[in-house]
């Protein structure tokens, strides 16, 4: 079931993690990547090995903060709950909405974005802070 639920947790992610690089200047043409956030311990390495780094150690927070609230066990509450998050020029996790599931379930998700540690750098377009979303379900079935 973990399994399961990891991977559809990489896959609804992987859109939103394009390989990010710097300006690049063509002829009269300039294109602007999107740098991602720096996860601690990421600081390692080009642009799209911090990208994959930041991509594992998302995967391997959500997992670990995963928490099922035991008054929604009780009540055999399930649903899957979608975050849509950005880490903010603050270098922290910002939440811009929760859909899905049941109010305990949102909570639960909830608090497991905010508690992704501060980074090291924001996400940045053209060396500013830019805000680059993050979608993550959370899958809540109790097997009942």
């Amino acid at each position: 079931m973990q399994l399961r639920n990891l991977i559809l947790f990489m896959l609804m992610l992987a859109p939103g993690l394009v390989a990010a690089q710097y300006d690049k200047v063509s002829g009269n043409k300039v294109t602007m990547r999107e740098v991602p956030p720096l996860w601690p311990g990421c600081e390692e390495g080009d642009i799209q090995a911090m990208n994959a780094c930041f991509t594992k150690k998302l995967i391997q927070h959500v997992s670990k903060q995963f928490w099922y609230p035991e008054e929604a066990l009780k009540k055999n509450e399930q649903g899957v709950v979608t975050v849509e998050f950005f880490i903010n020029a603050d270098r922290k996790a910002e939440i811009i909405s929760i859909e899905g599931g049941t109010k305990l379930l949102q909570e639960s998700a909830r608090k497991n974005i905010l508690s992704i540690p501060e980074m090291e750098k924001p996400s940045m377009l053209n060396g500013k802070p830019h805000k680059l979303v993050y979608t993550v379900p959370f899958t809540y079935k109790t097997g009942k």
